[in-house]
């Protein structure tokens, strides 16, 4: 079991600095898409250059060209690329194969799918790498999250790699953690607290224990 630190909210600058805190308990280091939106794919490239040891992902979000936008990330030196599970299946293939092309991964967001046991099972056999149930900020706002999503990917999933992400916090991750998800995705519950370093260490050290 992973764990990534999202960052959305951030600057290049203020991004490398909360990173500094945190990079001894963390393992991917998430670019989010607002980010990307305002900063470009240089924030890739400039976090990946600053912490080399990390895997870096594009949190892209992309839901079409999804081959080209891929290569584009890996240029930029991401490690994990993501793609929207309501993008057309073929834009999914298409992210799949560049992927294996550059020898990167991509990471399959089920935010906004309907019927999320059906879409696993296709992802599944698209052959991607991690298939990530989401709660978005929106949903999370009224209380919503993807604690039972993950159990039921959970029980279809048989090739790729598990991983949960929206407003997981201290007090929430060992319902998290005991569905066993392969990677755990923390943004303000890391990046929003007093002490980061303090966290993202009880986090890694509740994560390491499963």
């Amino acid at each position: 079991m992973k764990l990534q630190l999202a960052l959305d909210l951030v600057n290049i600058q203020e991004a490398k600095e909360l990173i500094r805190e945190v990079e001894e308990h963390i393992d991917i280091i998430e670019i989010g898409t607002p980010v990307i939106k305002i900063e470009g794919l240089k924030a890739v490239t400039e976090i990946k250059e600053a912490f080399p040891n990390l895997l870096v992902l594009a949190d892209l979000k992309t839901m079409d060209a999804a081959a080209y936008e891929v290569q584009k990330a890996s240029e930029a030196k991401a490690d994990i690329v993501t793609v929207l599970g309501v993008a057309e299946d073929e834009s999914i293939k298409g992210a799949v194969a560049e992927a294996k092309k550059q020898g990167k991964q991509v990471l399959v967001d089920l935010i906004a799918v309907k019927d999320i046991e059906t879409r696993a099972k296709e992802l599944d056999a698209f052959g991607v790498d991690y298939i990530c149930v989401h709660t978005g900020y929106d949903l999370q706002a009224v209380g919503k999250n993807s604690f039972a999503d993950l159990q039921t990917i959970k029980g279809v999933v048989k090739h790729a790699k598990t991983a949960i992400a929206g407003g997981i916090k201290l007090e929430t991750l060992p319902e998290v953690i005991s569905v066993k998800p392969d990677l755990v995705i923390v943004g303000g519950g890391i990046a929003n607290q007093d002490d980061k370093k303090a966290v993202a260490a009880k986090m890694q050290a509740m994560i390491q224990q499963r």
